[in-house]
């Protein structure tokens, strides 16, 4: 069997990790154990032979961890919002009891420090299609008008002084970078994305540790780096200096049909640099692959955080999980 690569991301307050038969997210509870979710990868394209088709198994993989990562950033979202009104609830004995939570209960009240317990699987399947639909749609739309349109109006505005040629398509990429890089360097000021940053440095490393042979502990993982070839803020760098030249092919057609063109081929930019990241992940140990890599791994400086060891153990048990069902965890737990 090809060897698998694993990989996650980070959300509230905790990790999720994506295996060959489930994904898993451990979520560090208000009470200060660890809560764990983990359901199974059923759809059929896991196993059907066009999803290992090049180009073709990038768009399949991206967009199931964007579904993926939707349902478990709502659900990790539900336990944080649970774990604050309980808190409130506590501070204020005397308070109204009968105001009905809109949270689902989504895990055990037990959760003591140091202890690992199961979410309610309930709790996660009440997170319907049609919310994780809206989340969807919201998300892109955001994402395409930010990073595509917005640039294309830029451009289109300062026509008069720069024409139309391959001058204005430069600058159309160096304005979808400059967001790209603004937009990251401000959310990264708020104090609750900054907790996900330090999960995502946390998730990082306890990838590179499994992928080092070195054991799943936290002493191990912490040495790890918190930087990986495959992270996803390396890939929306690889789109932003690919679209540069897909959109060249397209030249400067009537104005409806180059707005159109940065929708439709979002997809087929997406396609490609899924290729080349993976590409450049695989064969890292050449010199010139490093230099070419070097800058989307400086640009996961502003999407990762140096993470504590309550955050190392969340994606240390969400990994574990994962490698558990696949049946290979226990080549990397220490005895």
């Amino acid at each position: 069997m090809a060897r698998y690569n694993y990989g996650g991301q980070a959300v509230i307050e905790g990790v999720m990790m994506r295996g060959r038969r489930s994904a898993a997210v451990a979520l560090r509870a208000p009470a200060g154990g660890i809560l764990v979710h983990e359901e199974p990868l059923k759809a059929r394209f896991y196993t059907s032979r066009i999803s290992q088709w090049p180009f073709v198994r990038g768009l399949l993989l991206l967009w199931d961890m964007l579904v993926l990562g939707t349902r478990m950033m709502m659900f990790a979202a539900n336990v944080s919002v649970e774990g604050a009104m309980q808190a409130a609830e506590d501070a204020d004995p005397k308070g109204d009891k009968n105001t009905e939570s809109a949270a689902p209960t989504l895990a055990p009240e037990t959760a003591i420090p140091g202890t690992v317990v199961e979410a309610n699987p309930a709790g996660a399947s009440a997170l319907g299609g049609v919310s994780i639909g809206f989340a969807l749609f919201f998300s892109l739309a955001f994402a395409i008008g930010l990073f595509f349109l917005l640039p294309l109006a830029a451009v289109g505005a300062a026509h008069r002084w720069i024409g139309v040629g391959w001058q204005s398509l430069v600058l159309e990429g160096l304005i979808r970078l400059a967001i790209l890089i603004a937009y990251l360097a401000a959310i990264g000021q708020l104090p609750s994305i900054k907790r996900v940053f330090e999960y995502h440095g946390a998730e990082h490393k306890a990838i590179n540790a499994y992928e080092a042979g070195n054991p799943l502990d936290v002493d191990h993982v912490r040495r790890a780096s918190k930087v990986h070839t495959r992270c996803g803020t390396g890939f929306l760098l690889i789109v932003v200096v690919l679209s540069i030249f897909v959109f060249a092919l397209v030249g400067h057609p009537p104005l409806p049909l180059l707005v159109l063109s940065r929708i439709l081929l979002v997809p087929v930019i997406a396609a490609i640099a899924y290729e080349l990241m993976r590409l450049g992940a695989a064969n890292y140990r050449f010199r010139v692959v490093r230099w070419l890599m070097a800058p989307s791994l400086a640009l996961q400086g502003l999407t990762t955080r140096e993470p504590d060891a309550s955050q190392m153990e969340c994606a240390i048990v969400a990994l574990e999980r994962v490698l558990r069902t696949d049946g290979v965890a226990a080549l990397n737990r220490v005895a």
